[in-house]
């Protein structure tokens, strides 16, 4: 029955006459060894109403044809086993042993399998239950189906199949096996892609096969199919698997022992049940809903921490807890590509290990600026920039990525640099794309790279695919984020992006952008001026603020409103590294070279003159000078790292104090939360130790610099914190009026908030005069400040 109608006796076919008595045998077999009325097998050998005056005949024509042909098969075998048609009434009852007819065989087996994987031997009940799928040889009873007769048993009998399917999915799975069952579920989720159970089992079988994203694209599949075609959701169990995909929950991933006393998902169990009819002498359980071994029976309760199913056991939750957000991040994806070895295109051991020195190289300075390589195909290497971190550091992803690919093309481009023996510099080419995507990662292991989900890999991949050798480019989104802290040159086509051509550092004379709502923190600024000139008494002041508060501009309007005193205060400048791992010194150098009036790219012969007049004039000690000079040198030397570090910055200090001993010296260092902890240390000690100078040290940082330092500041007699608050409505009215007319923000909406928000968007991108250049040329107004102060 399982395939085309077959009677066999001693292992050969016998003839069975035309489609009627077929139709009739089989009709009794889906009812054996129960009595079926006439009325019924007319209606199954018949549509309504198209029987012929004749059918009663026709079919006792054909009952008399088969019990000749059951009695031949008796005296063939001489047992009493042979099936035999008896006249009952209303109607006919077909006696068979069930184990001489292969649905019936079928049914059994597959009883006895589910019956094994309940008792926990999910090897044994697979081993049953394939067993049992081999009974069939196509649709049950294919000949009579390709004549038109479509019974609901036959409907029945091909759902309880799907079943046993399913179970034999879920036994292999329990069993590991989620590879060998894989094309087969494919198969089944095409064909039958209402059938909630096997997409689960599918999504369970992609997930364990590392294919996470096409495991989300099976659930997307059949949901959007259900709430298409029937206006539903999926069930409770599918979501719930859904959900524990995205969580990276570790019961998905447990060995089948750990599992195999859970319950499965209820939820799944009714949904197969009522897909299924019953069969007449089968009684078999109802079959599971999702896999065994992926996700425990989720409690009544709501979701556990983190927004997880519950099910799995609370230490496991507790030490592999999976954080899954969508969020803004930055990827920067970097080919790095070696020429063939040689023409055939034969690669040798040496190019081996010139990709490894490479993908090593790579993975460097992406974690140089805080970045994750998530994953490395080939030449290509994918980098992850603002996931798992603070919001602060979020802000700042898109320049940090940006960074990165420049470093990477500048390390791997340069003649000094060679690839092991292979002695080939490779072709570099970046692309890095800014936009929102899934992001999961592990809060208490960060050795765990994070994992990403979204259209953003697509987009940066058709990016690089346009990138040519040696270019950085960038998506729009990157650009608008990061333009600020780079330069770019327009491609003409937005789909092949803006080409990086160098990082932007901005510096006091380039702020043309109003200082407003602002007095009363200046003026607290100006009294600690005075006092430190009065007193000569060294004073540190630390300006807190969020990022894009104004900081920069803050502390830079406080050095312009001492510039055009009769006796102003020399006001010095750095900037702390933008990313950790930098020249330690790198602040101490910057100082170190304006103070000297020493310009950049200035030969190293006038560069070397105009720090040993400087060190000369404000050292009065011609030994102490000469002291001093050997070490400062070496600060102002490009490229050239001091040998001993810790005597360039005692050097340094003693140079600072001398400095302002001279004349009253400020030192505003910006972004010192970024400040590796030898430079921190050195703000704090050039006050402590300082002598009894006019020496005032601001630094503006972001309040994570009291993550990383609690204290900072704290109990000290010469230490002060100020805190900027967000500009006011009217301030940024102010701003607005000041520098964008009212046509350049009719886009944005006509009401006050519309505008204000923009407004905070052009101040937090770091460079609102540039954002506005990029929009729309130059800024309504410009107030030029002076060039140096």
């Amino acid at each position: 029955m399982l395939g085309p109608l077959e009677v066999i006796d001693a292992d050969r076919p016998v003839a069975l006459g035309g489609i009627k008595q077929r139709a009739t045998l089989g009709f009794l077999l889906l009812q054996a060894n129960r009595v079926v009325a006439t009325s019924q097998l007319l209606r199954a050998l018949w549509p309504v109403d198209e029987a012929p005056t004749s059918a009663r005949k026709i079919l006792q024509n054909a009952v008399w044809g088969l019990r000749g042909v059951l009695s031949a098969g008796a005296d063939g075998t001489g047992g009493t086993s042979a099936p035999a048609l008896l006249t009952q009434a209303p109607g006919y009852v077909l006696r068979v042993d069930p184990d001489d007819v292969d649905l019936y065989r079928f049914q059994r087996q597959v009883e006895a399998g589910r019956a094994k994987f309940s008792a926990g031997s999910p090897e044994e009940a697979a081993t049953l239950l394939r067993e049992a799928l081999t009974l069939w040889q196509g649709p049950v009873l294919a000949d009579l189906v390709e004549t038109g007769i479509a019974w609901p048993e036959l409907a029945a009998v091909e759902k309880a199949r799907l079943d046993a399917m399913e179970d034999y999915f879920e036994a292999e799975l329990a069993c590991g096996r989620h590879q060998a069952v894989l094309g087969e579920l494919e198969t089944m989720v095409a064909t039958e892609s209402l059938r909630e159970r096997s997409c689960g089992q599918l999504m369970l079988a992609l997930y364990r096969c590392g294919r996470q994203a096409d495991a989300l694209a099976v659930y997307d599949k059949v949901r959007t199919t259900l709430v298409e075609d029937l206006g539903l959701e999926p069930g409770r169990s599918l979501r719930d698997l859904q959900h524990a995909i995205l969580t990276h929950d570790p019961a998905l991933s447990l060995p089948p022992a750990r599992l195999l006393g859970a319950a499965p998902y209820q939820a799944g169990r009714r949904a197969a049940r009522e897909q299924t009819a019953e069969i007449p002498a089968q009684r078999r359980p109802a079959p599971a809903g999702v896999p065994l071994a992926s996700v425990p029976d989720p409690a009544p309760a709501a979701a556990g921490p983190q927004g997880r199913p519950p099910g799995a056991a609370p230490a496991e939750r507790r030490t592999g807890a999976t954080v899954t957000e969508r969020t803004q991040v930055s990827v920067a994806l970097i080919a790095t590509e070696l020429a063939e070895e040689t023409p055939g295109g034969a690669w040798s051991e040496s190019a081996d290990t010139a990709l490894e020195a490479v993908a090593g190289a790579v993975q460097e300075k992406a974690e140089h600026f805080g970045g994750t390589v998530v994953a490395s195909i080939g030449p290509v290497t994918l980098a992850l920039f603002g996931a798992c971190s603070g919001d602060g550091d979020r802000k700042d992803a898109a320049e940090r990525a940006v960074h990165a690919s420049l470093a990477v093309r500048d390390a791997l481009g340069s003649a000094a640099y060679a690839t092991g023996r292979h002695g080939r510099r490779p072709a570099v080419r970046a692309a890095v794309v800014t936009g929102e995507a899934i992001v999961r990662y592990r809060p208490d292991d960060p050795g765990t790279p994070p994992t990403l989900i979204g259209t953003l890999l697509h987009t940066g991949q058709s990016l690089l695919d346009r990138v040519p050798a040696g270019e950085v480019r960038v998506c729009a989104t990157t650009l608008e984020a990061a333009e600020a802290a780079i330069t770019v040159s327009p491609t003409g086509d937005p789909a092949t992006g803006w080409e990086v051509r160098g990082i932007r550092r901005e510096y006091p004379g380039d702020h043309t952008v109003p200082i407003v709502d602002r007095d009363c923190e200046l003026d607290l600024l100006r009294g600690l001026l005075s006092r430190t000139r009065h007193r000569a008494q060294p004073h540190l002041v630390t300006v807190l603020g969020d990022p894009g508060i104004g900081k920069t501009r803050f502390v830079t309007e406080f050095a312009r409103t001492f510039a055009d005193q009769p006796e102003p205060a020399r006001f010095l400048m750095g900037r702390a590294p933008s990313f950790p791992g930098d020249d330690t010194l790198a602040v101490q150098a910057e100082i170190l070279t304006a103070a000297c009036g020493i310009l950049p790219g200035q030969a190293p012969g006038e560069a070397r003159a105009h720090l040993a007049a400087t060190v000369r004039r404000v050292v009065a000690d011609p030994r102490e000078a000469d002291r001093l000079l050997r070490p400062l040198t070496e600060l102002v030397t490009p490229g050239h790292a001091p040998a001993a570090p810790a005597e360039a910055l005692s050097a340094w200090r003693r140079f600072v104090v001398a400095l302002a001993a001279e004349r009253p010296l400020v030192l505003i260092i910006d972004d010192l939360h970024r400040a590796d902890d030898a430079l921190l240390d050195c703000v704090e000690d050039l006050v402590e130790s300082a002598d009894a100078v006019p020496l005032l040290v601001v630094a503006a940082a972001r309040p994570e610099l009291l993550q990383r330092r609690p204290d900072w500041g704290a109990g000290k007699r010469h230490t002060s914190t100020l805190g900027l608050d967000p500009l006011s409505d009217a301030a940024i009215d102010r701003l607005l009026e000041f520098m964008v007319a009212p046509e350049q923000v009719s886009h944005v909406g006509e009401a006050p908030d519309d505008r204000r928000r923009y407004m905070r968007k052009l101040l937090a991108s770091g460079s609102p005069t540039g954002a506005l250049r990029h929009l729309y040329g130059r800024p309504r107004h410009q107030r030029t400040l002076p060039a140096a102060v």
